[in-house]
């Protein structure tokens, strides 16, 4: 696995901006319950069982003619009463929160711009067909993690046109004839199962002190957001 390069006295906004590239791998640990949850369940596979820093994996698109990133992934957003599960487009400022979002991370496999296109119209793929979130596959995965060589079978929860997260990024990938993770189910891979590939890569990571007040701000930040796109704000 390789060294991350550590990166600090940058804002996530800040971080994005100058390591987002089409056809890199986006990584952030939250931390609000659910995110922290999936960071826990993570430590099965971790030498020591020390909980993952990350919960959600997302492939950047490039820069799009408003000037901004955005990436691709598959989520739960919830956006002026319609909530959308499963693969989307967002702007990555939805992770540019610090408090929300204290571990960001970036990792490049090295892509000739070719072929990260290839893998971002794989991805736009399952955008236009409507491909859902899983959290059925999720919870699969978590019972794969806690049996030795689980992961390296069949999600045995798998569903037909679904993905979480992770396993979204894995499959774009895969179909444009990259194996992150050999050895490795598709649909049983994590979050960190991305930090760890085993490809040639470099990657960047921006990590904050976990404050113990910091889930009570992100909490306020997250109810914030969602009453202004209730209100249309």
């Amino acid at each position: 696995m390789s060294d991350p390069i550590p990166v600090t006295g940058l804002s996530n906004a800040e971080f994005f901006e100058r390591h987002a590239a089409a056809g890199r791998i986006g990584l952030v640990g939250g931390a609000l319950p659910g995110n922290r949850f999936i960071g826990r369940a993570q430590r099965h596979i971790i030498e020591g069982k020390e909980w993952s820093r990350w919960s959600h994996a997302f492939l950047f698109q490039g820069r799009r003619a408003d000037g901004h990133h955005w990436v691709i992934e598959s989520d739960l957003d919830v956006r002026h009463k319609h909530i959308r599960l499963g693969v989307q487009e967002n702007r990555v400022e939805k992770y540019h929160g610090d408090d929300e979002y204290p571990s960001v991370a970036i990792v490049d496999v090295g892509l000739a711009p070719g072929r990260a296109q290839e893998v971002v119209a794989h991805a736009l793929e399952l955008v236009a067909a409507g491909a859902r979130y899983s959290i059925r596959e999720l919870l699969g995965t978590v019972w794969a993690m806690r049996r030795a060589g689980g992961q390296a079978r069949a999600n045995v929860l798998a569903q037909e046109k679904s993905f979480y997260c992770s396993a979204f990024v894995r499959h774009v990938f895969a179909r444009a004839s990259l194996e992150l993770n050999p050895g490795l189910a598709e649909k049983n891979t994590t979050p960190e199962d991305l930090w760890r590939v085993t490809v040639p890569h470099t990657k960047w990571l921006l990590e904050r002190e976990r404050k113990p007040n910091m889930l009570r701000r992100a909490v306020g930040k997250m109810k914030a957001r969602i009453a202004k796109r209730r209100t249309g704000g």
